[in-house]
């Protein structure tokens, strides 16, 4: 009994090794989380809070994937703080210069990162699917990067962007509404109830479409490349010498 209680133990621990090393993996798992559960955000306070948490956790999840950038970890450090603050305490509708500066910080952690993850994960000649889980990671960072620039912008110019009444119970747009907008806009199926109205969010708007399908096809090219690569670099296999046919 013993020895079984020692065997499920040992693999539980290597389970949760094998885990904890696929950084990317981890990190997918996460922002993809927060996409599904921030509508309820705004139905109940479990559900505001719960956003809050998955967001902080996305924020430490994000400095622990990029730790193999030694040279750019403490920038990563000094923006993920008062990113991790912004997501957890500070209040959407919020206003002054305090909060407006936690965001611009929370948009500069985010195109860091971005970069870091993108530089890693492009420059591996051979993928494999800890490097697709970074390039998914990516396309989600993106979203979330482009939200908080919106963030930013309507805190700047206000009615930058217009709810729809007949869709929203609320008349200012907060972090909840922003996400959906710029999923909805990065994956191009529209997001019904919010629009942008003032130029300089219609412009960021319209890069963020271009970006998210820029990036797509970016990626497919890499995969379709590396898969072509990996069948043209393999060698036939040696069948010996090939003996004479004898002469009819």
């Amino acid at each position: 009994m013993r020895s079984i209680y020692r065997s499920v133990l040992r693999a539980c621990r290597l389970g949760l090794l094998h885990l904890i090393r696929r950084r990317f993996f981890l990190l997918f798992l996460f922002l993809l989380s927060s996409i599904v559960v921030y509508p309820y955000a705004e139905s109940s306070g479990f559900g505001y809070y719960t956003f809050r948490v998955l967001m902080g956790g996305v924020i430490l999840l994000t400095v622990y994937a990029v730790t193999f950038s030694r040279g750019l970890l403490f920038l990563v450090i000094a923006l993920a703080i008062p990113s991790f603050l912004q997501h957890t305490f500070v209040h959407p509708h919020d206003a002054g210069m305090v909060p407006e500066l936690s965001r611009v910080i929370s948009l500069a952690f985010y195109v860091v990162v971005i970069f870091i993850i993108f530089r890693h994960v492009f420059k591996n000649e051979k993928p494999n699917s800890e490097t697709m889980f970074g390039a998914l990671c990516i396309y989600l960072l993106v979203g979330f990067a482009f939200s908080s620039a919106y963030m930013v912008i309507a805190g700047l110019q206000a009615h930058a962007f217009n709810l729809s009444p007949a869709v929203n119970l609320h008349t200012v747009p907060d972090r909840f509404d922003f996400v959906y907008f710029s999923f909805g806009t990065l994956t191009e199926l529209g997001a019904p109830g919010i629009t942008a109205v003032a130029p300089v969010a219609r412009s960021i708007s319209l890069l963020e479409s271009i970006i998210g399908i820029l990036y797509l096809a970016i990626l497919i090219s890499r995969i379709n490349h590396s898969v072509s690569t990996a069948a043209g670099g393999r060698k036939p296999r040696d069948r010996g010498p090939i003996a004479d046919s004898p002469e009819m």
